[in-house]
């Protein structure tokens, strides 16, 4: 995939990547960040260049090649910030040190959500997407140990560790991946909760961290909720086209390709509100995390008792 060096020539190169966690206020940060005027954030979310111990099949979303996704920096030479967001470089064991050889002063955000509510909501977007075809959530998590093994692997899912639901929310040991890389002082965390809780708040503190102006005030609206496919069986074939429109699309701007597929997919999408978790697994999954919870409550030097309980 990264097969050139990535310093063979001088070019615009992002200086902060939101990593992850999915499902914890990425996509509404990332369009938040995109409408400030000294910060660059490309038209692709989930390029997901970096990150080559993960399993990724190459589709239209991902932008595997340096060369690609370097253009997708080409505007941005005169921003102070210049940003890109893919949720799985969190989870990935490879991605911070790619990041810190690429961008080396690279500024790090990791959003994080209470895990049992994370990856219960991950999986109804995995489910929307057409790249988990499990409904049920509790079944979906009984595939897991199958899954790592490569059995029941979706032919539609183009990075199958999101899938992985538990490991996805094991943040401790993500988290200290990257400060031990970039340094506490260039790792800035941001807790879901403080996002509901007070926006304008959390989002000035990351215009802080990012050293741009802090008085600037985004359109603040609720991007990514929850939702479901109209047509279940067509969604994969949208997020995932077969190659023959691959190749038609190709032949597109890349920017134009992406937006005839999310109009495509917006037109195959009902937003609906989720069903609470059944409380027994709730329960279950809760005690589960309990441990991981007190080591991130310990890394954090905070106290987080509302994801325990």
């Amino acid at each position: 995939m990264n097969q050139k060096p990535y310093h063979n020539k001088q070019e615009t190169r992002p200086n902060f990547f939101i990593v992850g966690a999915p499902r914890a206020g990425t996509t509404s940060m990332d369009e938040y960040l995109r409408q400030h005027p000294e910060i660059f954030v490309p038209y692709v979310k989930e390029a997901h260049f970096f990150g080559r111990d993960l399993t990724k099949i190459p589709h239209p979303f991902f932008v595997l090649q340096q060369e690609d996704y370097l253009k997708l920096f080409r505007k941005a030479r005169d921003y102070k910030a210049i940003g890109e967001t893919s949720v799985m470089y969190l989870y990935s064991k490879t991605a911070a040190q790619e990041i810190k050889a690429f961008s080396p002063t690279a500024k790090i955000i990791i959003m994080l959500r209470n895990p049992v509510d994370m990856i219960y909501s991950h999986h109804s977007h995995l489910y929307w997407a057409g790249y988990e075809p499990i409904r049920d959530f509790a079944q979906a998590l009984a595939a897991e140990p199958l899954r790592k093994q490569g059995i029941q692997v979706p032919p539609h899912a183009n990075l199958r560790e999101a899938l992985f639901y538990r490991d996805t929310a094991r943040y401790s040991g993500q988290i200290m991946r990257y400060i031990k890389i970039f340094g506490e002082e260039n790792v800035h965390i941001v807790i879901f909760d403080d996002l509901k809780e007070n926006l304008p708040g959390e989002y000035e503190k990351i215009l802080s961290f990012l050293g741009v102006r802090k008085d600037f005030r985004p359109k603040f609206h609720i991007a990514n909720a929850n939702k479901e496919p109209r047509i279940p069986w067509l969604m994969p074939y949208i997020q995932n086209p077969p190659q023959v429109i691959q190749k038609l699309l190709g032949l597109l701007p890349h920017r134009m390709a992406l937006l005839i597929l999310q109009k495509a997919a917006a037109l195959d999408t009902r937003m609906t509100s989720r069903p609470p978790m059944p409380s027994e697994l709730r329960k279950r999954l809760i005690d589960e995390f309990v441990p991981e919870v007190e080591r991130i409550e310990k890394l954090l030097k905070r106290d987080l008792p509302h994801w325990k309980g």
